[in-house]
């Protein structure tokens, strides 16, 4: 590999990459590297290209055996994830088909797409898997432990959302039947599209879990109707959904807002200017304003304020849907389960 191209990936890290290049491919002849992305869990992405091909590289943090390898080898078997041509689980390397991924409006009306994301999810729910990940109500505990020991901003909003949380996790079902192989963080990032085909990248967090929380995720960024929720849930499940699945999928949709809204705090957390206080104002940050900024390039994730901005409408949401009949009705049907 010519050093200019070598040069991109850390030094320590060379060693491994040309074995995985050899052992995949027989050949280290690399023609161009770029980084794709540098993950906060230390793990880096790169677009490569060998044998005029392009392909993704990606590197697990040194000395650490990568967590996602096995649901990594069972996805790409399973066909929602590229194709899988080298994964060493102790060097942390793996090499994949590189996706030229399109906008998924490009291909899908909303109608069409929240079936084929219904669809993906089914197949990633249908991959035989055992091996248990962290509680999902002791992992949004721990979020929101750490949330409120940063003290970075608090009020009565906050307030009711964690209240509601709480009489949520008291009643959510606990069943054995919903527990599945799961993704664990469908956002659009991690869903790529080519060809009028979806293919899911990122398996760090996946794991087994209720199966509401893939379904959750991905229809808080895709699915903002009522007529596209029963599209996504029938596709999903083979028919309308009964009463309770639609408890479980409202009510975990808001788990989900409040997830991403911690974790999105966290972020803001690590990247304030110094010296810079968090705004307490809460009043009219919703996703449609923050959608606009972001629409607009006004605003980006990238940077404190548009953390800080997407955190609160996160947040916003969660506590303006707990407030809904729907919400004190979907609590009510959990109760009479028990």
């Amino acid at each position: 590999m010519p050093l200019n191209h070598f040069s991109v990936i850390p030094a320590e890290r060379r060693p491994a990459v040309e074995a995985a290049l050899l052992r995949a491919f027989n050949s280290a002849n690399v023609t161009d590297v770029s980084l794709l992305s540098g993950g906060l869990s230390g793990s880096s992405v790169y677009k490569i290209v060998v044998n005029n091909r392009a392909y993704t590289l990606k590197l697990n943090p040194e000395n650490t055996e990568a967590k996602s390898a096995v649901p990594l080898e069972l996805a790409a078997a399973a066909g929602v994830a590229p194709k899988l041509y080298y994964n060493d689980r102790q060097q942390g390397v793996a090499i994949s088909d590189f996706i030229d991924s399109k906008p998924v409006h490009s291909f899908f009306t909303p109608d069409k797409l929240v079936t084929e994301l219904a669809a993906t999810i089914k197949g990633i729910h249908a991959i035989p898997f055992d091996t248990k990940g962290t509680d999902l109500f002791e992992t949004v505990d721990g979020l929101i432990h750490q949330f409120k020991k940063s003290n970075m901003i608090s009020g009565p909003v906050f307030e009711e959302c964690f209240l509601n949380y709480e009489m949520l996790k008291d009643v959510y079902p606990r069943t054995t039947a919903d527990k599945v192989f799961s993704h664990n963080d469908l956002n659009p990032g991690n869903i790529l599209c080519a060809d009028e085909k979806l293919w899911i990248i990122d398996w760090d967090a996946a794991a087994l879990n209720d199966r509401y929380i893939d379904l959750a995720n991905a229809a808080n960024f895709f699915v903002h109707t009522e007529d596209l929720e029963s599209v996504f849930l029938c596709a999903y499940f083979g028919h309308e959904a009964d009463d309770y699945q639609k408890a479980c999928f409202y009510t975990m949709r808001q788990i989900c807002r409040i997830i991403y809204s911690m974790l999105m705090f966290q972020l803001a957390v690590n990247c304030k200017p110094t010296g810079y206080k968090h705004s307490q104002e809460m009043d009219g940050v919703d996703m449609k304003a923050f959608g606009a900024l972001m629409g607009s390039g006004k605003i980006s994730l990238a940077v404190y304020e548009g953390q800080l901005m997407y955190a609160k409408a996160l947040l916003n949401t969660a506590v303006a849907q707990m407030r809904t009949p729907r919400f004190a009705d979907s609590l009510e049907k959990f109760q009479l389960m028990d």
